[in-house]
């Protein structure tokens, strides 16, 4: 049966892997076209399918998406098909005679890539390629065409972002996109360059000033965050109070796609391993693809408990899935691993560090009921773990522990430690209460409706808590 609760608004598509330049950061090692690339009518009734399926906006990139000479009927066919197109260029060959090819063809927006201040752009790309971009910038800005940068960021130009910003503004660059250098490609090979973890608290302190500045609009890519308190206000300020001021998943195979220059579908660009390939459109339509019950299972069937470490027990984990799987990918091995990039990790990392150094049960305990009650349960749990190790007979901490966790949404957790509580006392029912949600949550229906009936009884029906889980738990047939 066809998924058709995933509807695809967006896609990325590198049209070429030809590009004229050798970029020491680029994810792709793009040198030559590869063979295989799709040809003009190809790529045209390609077009035609992307308009079929719905898409809104689509990013044309590469390699170098300009090195390919038929790219302005692409974005002439796509626009007229609806699509908004998007290029993402060096700047290199966008002088004047093309900047009027893809206006008069239909573009919605131009992204130039910018990697740092003239000598260290071109230390990154080649000689010369500063001035080429800036000439860009003018040329589009003069035709009233949108434009915006994109910067990889790593330690070659981390700490001249400053500097960089001043550049853009000056050339009337309206809108920015960062994004972090990842260990792919050339990039691996330039490992030295990669920021260490920590440093994502420099970028998002960066990006969060920019954007209260109000200068020149910032866009922290989806390979930034997620959920500290200054990234959470910077996607605010550049996103507005939609649903992308919070980031709520990878988009591969869910909202987007990305095509390779041969025509192979994957969830992301990024992640193209032959085991991420879903199919060809050489071979089957794109519709039929993405339809395909089988296909995108790695992120359409991606849960919380799949991941691990911190990212398997983080309160976010639902909603966020570990963020950007290509980050995981590439910086541990897997889709599966910790996200040591995630801010809020690394926030939360810190504070289990603290909470381990204090001996001080009753303290801990009191500022556990605290965050409770705040709603940071998170924390509370670093905190009530400790007073765990420290007053293990105590069966009120193990209960709390399991109300931090089910708020966590760690139900695996919730039912260990109230099970543990129940064995210290077995009449405790806002214990039993814990562990029939416990196993409600993890699909035992029966046996958790069962338990918390037992609960209720044990009460005398007069703990109205009790009741209203029993009424959840029974869509209200008690």
């Amino acid at each position: 049966m066809a998924h058709i609760e995933y509807k695809p608004v967006t896609a990325v598509w590198e049209v070429t892997m030809g590009c004229n330049m050798r970029c020491g950061h680029c994810g792709s090692s793009c040198a030559g076209a590869l063979p295989g690339e799709l040809s003009t009518d190809e790529a045209l009734d390609l077009c035609d399918q992307i308009a079929e399926l719905g898409l809104r906006w689509i990013t044309l990139s590469g390699g170098e998406p300009l090195t390919r000479k038929d790219t302005p009927k692409l974005v002439k066919r796509l626009s007229r098909n609806g699509v908004k197109v998007n290029i993402i260029t060096n700047g290199w060959l966008l002088d004047e005679e093309m900047a009027k090819k893809l206006k008069k063809s239909g573009i919605s927006t131009v992204a130039i890539s910018i990697d740092g201040t003239p000598k260290i752009h071109d230390s990154v790309r080649k000689e010369g390629a500063f001035e080429h971009a800036r000439n860009a910038f003018f040329a589009m800005t003069e035709l009233g065409i949108e434009t915006g940068a994109v910067t990889t960021i790593t330690k070659k130009n981390i700490d001249i972002l400053s500097d960089l910003k001043e550049e853009l503004i000056s050339m009337g660059v309206k809108t920015w996109q960062v994004q972090l250098g990842l260990p792919m490609g050339n990039l691996k090979e330039n490992h030295d360059w990669v920021l260490d973890p920590e440093q994502v608290n420099d970028v998002i302190d960066f990006c969060y000033n920019t954007a209260k500045e109000g200068r020149i609009r910032i866009y922290p890519a989806d390979c930034i965050g997620y959920y500290s308190k200054k990234d959470l206000e910077t996607r605010r300020i550049s996103f507005g109070f939609d649903r992308h001021s919070l980031w709520d998943g990878c988009n591969a195979g869910v909202r987007g796609f990305g095509i390779l220059h041969n025509g192979d579908i994957l969830g992301c660009t990024s992640i193209r391993s032959k085991e991420f390939i879903e199919g060809n459109i050489r071979k089957r339509k794109l519709r039929e693809i993405w339809e395909d019950e089988n296909a995108f299972l790695w992120r359409r069937q991606m849960t919380k408990e799949k991941l691990s470490g911190s990212c398997k027990t983080c309160v976010y984990g639902s909603k966020c899935l570990g963020g950007c799987p290509n980050t995981r990918l590439t910086m541990k091995g897997s889709i599966y691993e910790e996200n040591e990039y995630c801010a809020y990790n690394l926030s939360l990392k810190k504070k289990e560090t603290k909470y381990s150094k204090c001996d001080n049960a009753a303290a801990l305990r009191r500022l556990a009921d605290s965050l409770i009650q705040q709603g940071d349960y998170q924390e509370a749990s670093f905190a009530l773990k400790r007073t765990k190790e420290l007053d293990p007979d105590n069966v009120d901490v193990y209960s709390a522990i399991g109300y931090s966790e089910f708020m966590c949404g760690n139900y695996e957790s919730c039912l260990e430690a109230n099970n543990k509580a129940l064995e210290m006392d077995g009449s405790n029912t806002y214990a039993m209460g814990g562990q029939a949600l416990a196993l409600f949550r993890l699909g035992q229906k029966d046996e958790g409706i069962r338990i918390m009936r037992k609960a209720v009884e044990m009460t005398g029906g007069r703990d109205m808590n009790l009741i209203q889980d029993l009424r959840y738990m029974t869509d209200g047939k008690m």
